[in-house]
C-alpha cells in the first residue's frame, strides 16, 4: 500500500487551536513524509509554536508569508496553500493533503484514507467528517456535511487526481468546485462518518474570518460563483434554516446568493463545468443526493477508464 503523503497547512493566528492539530498529526499511525506549514503573517504565538515543533520534528517545514493585516478565507487560504505547495516536488509523493490547524485528527486517520484509496483506484479525493463540541451540552455534534466530497478543512488527494483536475480554484467555493471537477473527469470524491475518520473541528465551519453569519453569506456568494441554480440554492437555504445558527444561517446564505446576483458579480468561467454542476444538482433534487451521486459516478466511469485503466 502506498503511504507517501505530504500535508500543506495554511494558518494565521492559530495559537489557540494549533497544538491540538500538531500533536494529533505527529501521533498518526502513519506520519507524513513532509508537512509544510505556511504561516500567513501571524501576529500571535503561532510563529514560536511552529519553530518549536519544526526543531523537534524533521518532517515539519515552515514557510512564512508577509502579514497582509487580516485573515482572508477562500482565495487567501488557497494562495497560502500554493505558496507552501510550490516549495515541494509533488512528484515525490503519492498523496497531497490540505489540512487546517484547528482540528484534532484520530490516530489512524491518514492510514485509513490511504487504505480506502488503495482499495478503490478511482477514489481521488476523500476525507472523514468534522464534529464540534457543543458549548451548552458538551456533546460531540456532526457538522452535517454530505458524503459526495471531501471536507475543505481536510482535503486528501491522490496526487494524480489533484494534477488532473488542475488543483484548487483560487476563490471561495474552491472546496466544492474540486469535487465536481473530480466527477466530471470520472474520479470519485467521497467522505465517511466512521470512528477512525471522525475529527474534531475546534471552530465552527465558516466562522474563521469574522463570525458564522459572515461565513454563511460568503457561502451564498460561493454558490452563485460556482454556478448553482436558483432552485437548488433555495432548497439548500431552506435546509440550513434547521441547522445552527438556526434560521439566520439559512437566510444569510440566501442573501449572499441574491446579493451576488443583483450586483452581477463575476461567475466561474468554466461554463461546461457549471452546466455539469447544475445538471447534477437537479438530479439531487429529484432523486436524492446519494442516488444521484451513485448514478453519476457509474455514468462517468468510462471516462476514467479510458485514461487510467491498465
Amino acid at each position: 500500500m502506498l503511504t507517501n503523503y505530504v500535508i500543506v497547512s495554511p494558518c494565521r493566528n492559530e495559537a489557540d487551536f494549533m497544538l491540538n492539530t500538531l500533536d494529533s498529526v505527529v501521533a498518526q499511525s502513519i506520519k507524513p513524509a513532509l508537512w509544510v506549514i505556511v504561516d500567513d503573517g501571524s501576529t500571535d504565538e503561532t510563529p514560536n509554536i511552529l519553530a518549536e515543533y519544526a526543531e523537534k520534528y524533521d518532517f515539519i517545514q515552515i514557510v512564512t508569508r508577509v502579514n497582509r493585516g487580516h485573515r482572508s478565507v477562500g482565495p487567501g487560504v488557497i494562495e497560502a496553500f500554493y505558496e507552501g505547495l510550490d516549495t515541494v516536488d509533488i512528484q515525490q509523493f503519492d498523496f497531497i493533503c490540505k489540512l487546517d490547524l484547528d482540528l484534532i485528527m484520530p490516530e489512524r486517520y491518514f492510514e485509513t484514507l490511504m487504505k480506502r484509496m488503495h482499495d478503490n483506484p478511482r477514489l481521488g479525493n476523500c476525507s472523514g467528517k468534522p464534529y464540534y463540541i457543543d458549548k451548552d451540552s458538551g456533546k460531540f455534534v456532526s457538522e452535517g456535511c454530505g458524503d459526495e466530497n471531501a471536507i475543505g478543512a481536510s482535503k486528501f488527494y491522490r496526487r494524480e487526481c489533484f494534477e488532473e483536475i488542475g488543483g484548487f480554484v483560487r476563490q471561495v467555493m474552491w472546496d466544492g468546485i474540486d469535487g465536481h471537477r473530480c466527477r466530471q473527469l470520472g474520479w470519485v470524491a467521497q467522505s465517511w462518518d466512521e470512528p477512525d475518520l471522525q475529527f474534531t473541528h475546534l471552530r465552527p465551519m465558516g466562522s474563521s474570518q469574522k463570525n458564522i453569519i459572515t461565513g454563511r453569506i460568503r457561502h451564498g456568494f460561493g454558490q452563485y460563483f460556482m454556478g448553482t441554480g436558483v432552485v437548488y440554492m433555495l432548497a439548500s437555504g431552506i435546509f440550513r434554516l434547521s441547522r445552527p445558527p438556526y434560521v439566520v444561517g439559512g437566510l444569510a446564505m440566501m442573501w449572499g446568493y441574491i446579493k451576488s446576483a443583483l450586483t452581477r458579480v463575476p461567475r466561474f468561467e468554466d461554463a461546461e463545468l457549471s452546466a455539469f454542476i447544475r445538471e447534477y444538482q437537479w438530479a439531487c433534487l429529484l432523486k436524492g443526493k446519494s442516488r444521484a451521486t451513485a448514478e453519476l459516478n457509474a455514468r462517468q466511469e468510462p471516462i476514467w477508464r479510458s485514461k487510467h485503466a491498465s
